[in-house]
């Protein structure tokens, strides 16, 4: 009977979530009104002397947007893992987060921002938060996937060492999940160069936001059809990425060998050799840091927790629980008297949709669901073959891994428009072009939970499948698809949320004078925002996100149960 109760209200807490969060955005759509006129924008200059000063702008916003990304992904992860109470509250939050197209409300959301603060904070707010969103949620579910597939021997280990939280975070949980965390990280990145020039040129009815930066550079290029400007951008671009790959995520990648654990596969440090790593393995500066700086920091970090620790037992809990329960009595009783204003005015504000706008923001639903199942299943093609590879062999990592990070970085927004020319020509030209931007944002996310999960089996499972001499249908079948499932889970979650995302840009494509669009939900949203029709914009988002919220809590998160029960490394 217990089990029952849990389960009706884990079941009504996906509700409860979405409506807090639709009443979030019609709140954010009604102080948008207030918002004051675009202030006239910084001139994009296509001249390359400004090239480095832009690039260093988006570089900024991308860094800020990280660091938010992993601080929320690790402590949001970390909650939802460690306490059922907590997971059925915080996973329909996060399914619906993910799932919120950002491109539809981002506008309203820098109107809004725009009503209470400057103009130029609330943009490059508005821009790190767009960037923020297409990177936090991948790292949250990946998080959260190596917390709750941890082998139950190894908790148990821990457990009999009598490990503290703190202690077992360190040596169990992080490295555990810091492969998978690291290769999510890079997708992440990936992701954020995708929606660049969305968050740094807005463009909605009459009003005109516009920042400096790579993107906007991209556009403005794209814009005045100007392809010597498009392609520099673009190698500023490439130069960038290969950058931060030498100096930066190679050698995480070869820093992961030191949380490596047993039973992880060794081959993570060949496969991702970096010259660097070893230069800064030697760096006097580096080891002055590790060891004047880190490890005291993480001593006092041991001895703060255990003062805490030893504090709570002394602690004798009298007969203040009834008084907290009052309190979150009381504080469900406001919010749920807020949400039921809020709700009331938001229906209200959705009443002047006609039934037959409604009819057909419900048959553009089915049009983009279909899109984006058909984007996920032609990616899975050429993912799970391509990962496995990267991730299991030494030569294919050192040439192929590179290039996959520089493509997956390169905003397929900039070039979209003129791809769509050629795509206008042929049968269903606009649908195939809507479908293979889809695929170009969203097929990164299953490519790269595929190499950390080749990178994580076991090397005893390896060896035993060689002694066995299975064939390789066999192997694939035995260890290579029942270990890839939960990254698989993880990566299609992510994927399909970034192709709902992606629809936007996908369904409805201005190129100079000239508009194509299809049937869709993004191409609604996307029309709406052009012509700051308001009801409609939050009428097609409604939809998209109660679309979205059914898929994830019928469909993903029972293949997210089934990999937590039955495919861990046990």
């Amino acid at each position: 009977m217990l089990r029952s109760k849990k389960s009706a209200y884990a079941k009504w807490a996906d509700w409860v979530v979405l409506l807090l969060i639709l009443v979030g955005l019609f709140s954010l759509l009604k102080l948008a009104y207030y918002a004051p006129p675009a202030a006239k924008s910084t001139p994009i200059s296509l001249d390359m002397k400004y090239i480095p000063y832009y690039a260093w702008k988006s570089v900024f916003r991308m860094i800020m947007a990280y660091l938010l990304s992993i601080v929320f992904s690790i402590f949001y992860g970390y909650a939802a893992a460690k306490n059922k109470l907590n997971e059925r509250i915080l996973l329909p939050i996060l399914d619906i987060l993910q799932s919120t197209p950002i491109l539809s409300f981002l506008p309203v959301f820098v109107f809004g921002l725009t009503a209470i603060m400057p103009q130029k904070l609330a943009l490059e707010i508005a821009a790190i938060l767009l960037i923020f969103t297409s990177q936090a949620w991948n790292m949250t579910f990946a998080w959260y996937q190596s917390l709750t597939t941890i082998p139950k021997e190894l908790k148990e280990a821990s457990n009999i060492f009598l490990l503290n939280p703190w202690m077992r975070f360190k040596k169990l949980e992080l490295p555990f999940g810091f492969v998978s965390l690291v290769w999510n990280s890079i997708m992440s990145w990936s992701a954020g160069w995708f929606y660049l020039i969305a968050a740094e040129i807005l463009t909605v009815g009459s009003k005109n936001f516009e920042m400096v930066g790579l993107g906007s550079y991209m556009e403005e290029a794209t814009n005045q059809g100007n392809v010597r400007a498009l392609i520099i951008g673009i190698i500023t671009l490439i130069v960038i990425i290969v950058i931060l790959d030498q100096f930066l995520w190679r050698p995480l990648l070869s820093w992961a060998k030191k949380f490596n654990l047993e039973m992880v596969s060794a081959g993570v440090e060949t496969e991702t050799a970096s010259w660097f790593y070893p230069v800064l393995r030697q760096s006097k500066i580096i080891l002055w840091f590790e060891r004047t700086i880190l490890k005291p920091l993480t001593v006092r970090l041991d001895k703060f927790y255990d003062k805490r620790r030893s504090k709570k037992k002394l602690v004798v809990h009298t007969q203040d629980e009834p008084v907290n329960k009052k309190v979150l009595i009381g504080i469900g009783i406001v919010l749920g008297l807020v949400l039921l204003f809020g709700a009331g005015h938001m229906i209200a504000f959705m009443s002047k949709i006609t039934l037959g706008e409604y009819g057909y923001i419900l048959e553009a639903a089915v049009a983009t669901t279909l899109r984006v199942f058909a984007a996920l299943a032609l990616s899975l093609l050429w993912t799970i073959p391509v990962g496995v590879l990267i991730g299991s062999n030494k030569k294919a990592a050192l040439v192929l891994q590179p290039l996959v990070q520089v493509a997956a970085s390169v905003p397929a927004t900039a070039f979209f428009p003129f791809l769509i020319l050629f795509f206008i020509k042929l049968p269903f030209g606009v649908n195939i072009a809507a479908i293979v931007l889809m695929i170009l944002g969203t097929q990164w996310y299953l490519l790269f939970n595929v190499i950390a999960g080749v990178a994580t089996i076991p090397q005893d499972l390896r060896y035993t499948a060689s002694m066995m001499r299975l064939k390789k249908w066999n192997y694939w079948k035995t260890l290579i698809l029942p270990a890839l499932f939960p990254f698989l889970i993880t990566g299609s979650i992510t994927a399909s949320g970034g192709a709902w995302n992606a629809s936007i840009l996908a369904e409805y494509v201005t190129t100079h004078d000239k508009t194509y669009s299809t049937i869709g939900l993004g191409s609604i949203v996307a029309e709406a925002n052009a012509t700051s029709n308001y009801p409609l914009l939050f009428a097609a988002t409604f939809v998209m996100i109660v679309f979205v919220t059914c898929i994830n809590r019928f469909g993903w998160r029972r293949l997210y149960a089934l990999a937590k029960e039955k495919y861990k490394m046990e």
